[in-house]
């Protein structure tokens, strides 16, 4: 059973990690948004086959098209007036964001609860 509970520990522990690296790339996304030529970062999470533990794979990029805005005056712009902008969209970002905070909310709220049982066992073994 103990060997149980300091695994609940470690899973809990890797979920909060995963989503603490997920949300400071969604944040460096929002930082970004009005970089132009900036691609906006995509985070992807595996689990290790011999531990089970969350683990956050590469870092990508999003590659989709970048829009192309006119502004003659940017000192970006080429011969027709246009740079290229930001394919971040920020509605995405704020989703991903908010999806990241509930699920390491949950994954803080597992470890509390086994934290919390662990403590019981012990007063139950100090007796």
């Amino acid at each position: 059973m103990g060997n149980d509970l300091i695994s609940s520990l470690s899973y809990s522990a890797s979920g909060m990690e995963a989503q603490a690296i997920r949300l400071r790339h969604v944040s460096e996304n929002i930082a970004n948004a009005d970089t132009p030529g900036y691609h906006r970062k995509v985070v992807s999470f595996d689990q290790a086959m011999d531990s089970g533990l969350v683990e956050v794979g590469p870092v990508r990029l999003d590659l989709s098209e970048l829009p192309s805005i006119y502004d003659p005056g940017h000192p970006l712009a080429d011969d027709t007036g246009h740079y290229d902008g930001s394919n971040v969209d920020l509605v995405i970002e704020i989703a991903d964001a908010r999806e990241a905070q509930r699920s390491y909310e949950a994954n803080l709220r597992m470890f509390d609860q086994t934290r919390q049982m662990t403590q019981s066992l012990f007063d139950l073994l100090r007796r």
